[in-house]
């Protein structure tokens, strides 16, 4: 289990499903305020990052982690490795659905814990996809870190709005 100063990354079960939803939609909020429609956001949120999505997710084998912190395991990042939904995925790839963490915690290693996480998870697979946000260079910035090329884009769709999204991959040790 890795560990900060005051946080911990465990992975999460059918009953985390309300906490999953909590720090999702906070994070998406948190991110994208000013950025995307307000309209856009809070439809997506309601649609995707609800404790339904996400206890629906964890039923159909899917795996995620929570980061918690101390005192109390108040959730503050998740990490949610599904089958892929990506059009340029092929056989042997996994996709990391979502990474997040709450702004303040960021530069907290949180976010190299949870992917950790998630790649230990892939084990097996040729490829870890994902889909990021054209606009959020700091999420780029710390994929390429991390080991992920650029493989193609796409539109995607948040509360009937498309935006663009570049879809990186990371190569799996086999």
């Amino acid at each position: 289990m890795p560990e900060g100063a005051n946080w911990t990354v465990r992975e999460a079960g059918a009953d985390d499903a309300s906490a999953l939803a909590l720090v999702g939609g906070a994070t998406f909020l948190e991110t994208f305020a000013g950025v995307l429609a307000g309209h856009a956001i809070l439809e997506h949120c309601a649609r995707t990052n609800s404790a339904d999505a996400y206890a629906r997710y964890l039923a159909q084998g899917s795996r995620a982690w929570l980061a918690e912190m101390a005192p109390g395991a108040v959730p503050i990042g998740l990490a949610l490795v599904t089958a892929p939904d990506i059009s340029a995925a092929r056989d042997g790839d996994i996709e990391l659905k979502r990474i997040y963490a709450l702004s303040r915690f960021h530069g907290s290693g949180i976010g190299a814990a949870l992917l950790r996480a998630a790649i230990d998870a892939a084990a097996g697979f040729e490829r870890l996809l994902l889909g990021v946000y054209a606009g959020n260079q700091r999420a780029i910035a710390f994929y390429r870190k991390n080991g992920f090329e650029p493989i193609a884009e796409r539109k995607f769709d948040v509360g009937g709005t498309l935006y663009d999204d570049i879809v990186l991959a990371r190569p799996l040790a086999a």
